[in-house]
């Protein structure tokens, strides 16, 4: 007696063409088109989960950059973190940037800090 993969075949499949729901012409229902179509969107979010991170830690950069000079002219980021670090105060640069945009204040107050660190 033969064993009959229809139903683990049409399962594996459905799981395949489920998945590029959404997608254009045949890369939806054709199996072959389809797996081809996710495999390479598998491929792109893994990458871009790693990319996003760069990319967010670039914005807080430039965020905080901007708030410091604002602050004071001849602060630059280089030396505010280098300040930041002198005066012991561990702050990532995601709170920072919330604070510069959200809180001024409170972004001047940790900014002044770390510039009497340097002096």
């Amino acid at each position: 007696m033969r064993v009959k993969s229809g139903t683990v075949t049409h399962r594996r499949h459905k799981k395949v063409t489920d998945a590029a729901k959404g997608y254009y012409g045949r890369r939806k229902n054709t199996f072959k088109v389809a797996r081809q179509a996710v495999d390479k969107a598998n491929q792109y979010a893994t990458r871009d989960r790693k990319a996003r991170k760069r990319s967010f830690r670039a914005l807080w950069i430039q965020r905080i950059n901007a708030a410091v000079r604002a602050f004071d002219e001849t602060l630059t980021y280089s030396r505010f973190i280098n300040g930041l670090d002198r005066a012991g105060i561990e702050v990532d640069r995601k709170v920072l940037a919330d604070l510069a945009v959200h809180e001024p204040d409170a972004f001047n107050a940790i900014a002044a800090k770390a510039k009497a660190a340097l002096a």
